[in-house]
Protein backbone atom coordinates (compact mmCIF):
# COMPACT_ATOMS: atom_id res chain seq x y z
CA UNK A 1 0.00 0.00 0.00
CA UNK A 2 1.06 3.38 -1.05
CA UNK A 3 1.60 5.68 1.62
CA UNK A 4 1.88 9.50 0.99
CA UNK A 5 1.75 12.83 3.25
CA UNK A 6 -1.39 14.52 2.70
CA UNK A 7 -1.99 18.26 2.56
CA UNK A 8 -4.36 19.41 5.90
CA UNK A 9 -6.30 22.75 5.58
CA UNK A 10 -7.61 24.71 8.09
CA UNK A 11 -10.46 27.05 8.54
CA UNK A 12 -12.21 29.21 11.33
CA UNK A 13 -14.05 31.35 12.51
CA UNK A 14 -15.29 33.24 15.93
CA UNK A 15 -18.79 33.20 16.32
CA UNK A 16 -20.62 35.64 18.59
CA UNK A 17 -22.94 33.00 19.99
CA UNK A 18 -22.40 30.85 23.35
CA UNK A 19 -21.13 27.34 22.67
CA UNK A 20 -24.04 25.21 23.21
CA UNK A 21 -26.06 27.32 20.43
CA UNK A 22 -23.23 26.91 18.10
CA UNK A 23 -23.27 23.04 18.63
CA UNK A 24 -26.96 22.86 18.42
CA UNK A 25 -26.84 25.07 14.92
CA UNK A 26 -23.45 23.09 13.73
CA UNK A 27 -25.58 19.26 14.46
CA UNK A 28 -29.07 19.49 14.03
CA UNK A 29 -30.65 18.79 10.30
CA UNK A 30 -33.19 21.51 10.91
CA UNK A 31 -30.05 24.28 10.96
CA UNK A 32 -28.13 22.47 8.70
CA UNK A 33 -29.94 22.63 5.28
CA UNK A 34 -30.59 26.55 6.33
CA UNK A 35 -26.63 27.53 6.43
CA UNK A 36 -24.57 24.70 4.56
CA UNK A 37 -23.71 26.19 1.09
CA UNK A 38 -20.63 28.02 -0.45
CA UNK A 39 -22.76 30.95 -1.96
CA UNK A 40 -26.29 31.87 -2.58
CA UNK A 41 -26.77 30.08 -5.34
CA UNK A 42 -26.19 27.19 -3.65
CA UNK A 43 -28.62 25.12 -1.02
CA UNK A 44 -28.78 22.03 1.33
CA UNK A 45 -32.49 20.19 0.69
CA UNK A 46 -31.78 17.29 2.89
CA UNK A 47 -29.29 16.96 6.03
CA UNK A 48 -29.55 13.42 7.96
CA UNK A 49 -27.13 13.53 10.84
CA UNK A 50 -26.70 10.18 13.61
CA UNK A 51 -24.25 12.22 16.30
CA UNK A 52 -22.45 9.72 17.81
CA UNK A 53 -18.84 7.52 17.45
CA UNK A 54 -19.88 5.52 14.83
CA UNK A 55 -23.10 7.37 13.22
CA UNK A 56 -23.36 8.55 9.91
CA UNK A 57 -24.26 11.58 8.49
CA UNK A 58 -24.78 13.04 4.82
CA UNK A 59 -26.59 16.24 3.13
CA UNK A 60 -27.45 16.95 -0.71
CA UNK A 61 -25.81 20.18 -1.48
CA UNK A 62 -27.25 21.81 -5.00
CA UNK A 63 -26.93 24.40 -7.52
CA UNK A 64 -30.23 25.99 -6.98
CA UNK A 65 -30.88 25.92 -10.74
CA UNK A 66 -30.68 22.21 -10.48
CA UNK A 67 -27.70 22.07 -12.91
CA UNK A 68 -25.41 20.20 -10.48
CA UNK A 69 -25.80 18.59 -7.44
CA UNK A 70 -23.63 16.28 -4.99
CA UNK A 71 -23.82 14.10 -1.47
CA UNK A 72 -21.48 15.05 1.19
CA UNK A 73 -21.26 12.28 4.32
CA UNK A 74 -19.06 10.30 6.50
CA UNK A 75 -19.02 8.26 9.76
CA UNK A 76 -18.19 10.02 12.87
CA UNK A 77 -14.90 8.91 14.70
CA UNK A 78 -15.08 11.37 17.93
CA UNK A 79 -17.47 13.63 19.21
CA UNK A 80 -17.45 15.46 22.75
CA UNK A 81 -20.77 17.57 23.25
CA UNK A 82 -19.60 21.28 22.61
CA UNK A 83 -16.06 20.48 22.49
CA UNK A 84 -14.90 18.31 19.29
CA UNK A 85 -16.17 16.22 16.16
CA UNK A 86 -13.86 13.92 14.31
CA UNK A 87 -15.04 12.20 11.26
CA UNK A 88 -14.35 10.20 8.14
CA UNK A 89 -15.22 11.02 4.50
CA UNK A 90 -16.74 8.91 2.10
CA UNK A 91 -13.34 9.11 0.31
CA UNK A 92 -11.61 7.93 3.56
CA UNK A 93 -10.34 11.63 4.44
CA UNK A 94 -10.04 12.85 7.74
CA UNK A 95 -12.03 16.16 9.62
CA UNK A 96 -11.53 17.39 12.66
CA UNK A 97 -13.85 20.23 13.99
CA UNK A 98 -13.38 21.95 17.57
CA UNK A 99 -15.64 24.38 19.32
CA UNK A 100 -13.44 26.94 21.80
CA UNK A 101 -15.90 28.29 24.21
CA UNK A 102 -14.65 31.78 24.89
CA UNK A 103 -17.74 33.36 27.39
CA UNK A 104 -20.36 34.07 24.58
CA UNK A 105 -18.20 33.50 21.66
CA UNK A 106 -17.27 30.01 20.34
CA UNK A 107 -14.78 29.56 18.02
CA UNK A 108 -15.15 27.12 15.53
CA UNK A 109 -12.00 25.55 14.02
CA UNK A 110 -11.77 22.54 10.77
CA UNK A 111 -8.97 21.21 9.85
CA UNK A 112 -9.22 18.69 6.66
CA UNK A 113 -7.68 16.57 4.19
CA UNK A 114 -7.76 17.77 1.06
CA UNK A 115 -8.46 16.11 -1.92
CA UNK A 116 -6.70 15.53 -5.24
CA UNK A 117 -9.10 17.10 -7.91
CA UNK A 118 -9.04 21.05 -7.17
CA UNK A 119 -6.46 22.83 -5.88
CA UNK A 120 -6.15 23.65 -2.39
CA UNK A 121 -6.95 27.11 -2.26
CA UNK A 122 -10.29 26.20 -4.07
CA UNK A 123 -10.75 23.46 -1.70
CA UNK A 124 -9.74 26.27 1.44
CA UNK A 125 -11.95 29.26 0.08
CA UNK A 126 -15.37 27.01 -0.26
CA UNK A 127 -15.21 25.99 3.04
CA UNK A 128 -14.02 29.25 4.54
CA UNK A 129 -17.53 30.30 2.24
CA UNK A 130 -19.56 27.79 4.16
CA UNK A 131 -18.26 28.45 7.22
CA UNK A 132 -18.66 32.00 7.37
CA UNK A 133 -22.28 31.68 6.41
CA UNK A 134 -22.16 29.33 9.33
CA UNK A 135 -21.16 32.25 11.05
CA UNK A 136 -23.85 34.54 9.56
CA UNK A 137 -26.48 31.81 10.36
CA UNK A 138 -25.32 31.02 14.12
CA UNK A 139 -25.26 34.56 14.75
CA UNK A 140 -28.55 35.83 13.65
CA UNK A 141 -30.31 33.05 15.35
CA UNK A 142 -28.39 32.66 18.48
Amino acid sequence: METKNKTTITVEAVVNAPVDKVWEFWTKPEHIIKWNNASEDWHTPKAENDLRVGGAFSSRMEAKDGSFGFDFGGVYDEVKTNELIAYTLGDDRRVKISFAADGQTTKVTEVFEAEAINPVEMQQTGWQAILDNFKKYAESNA
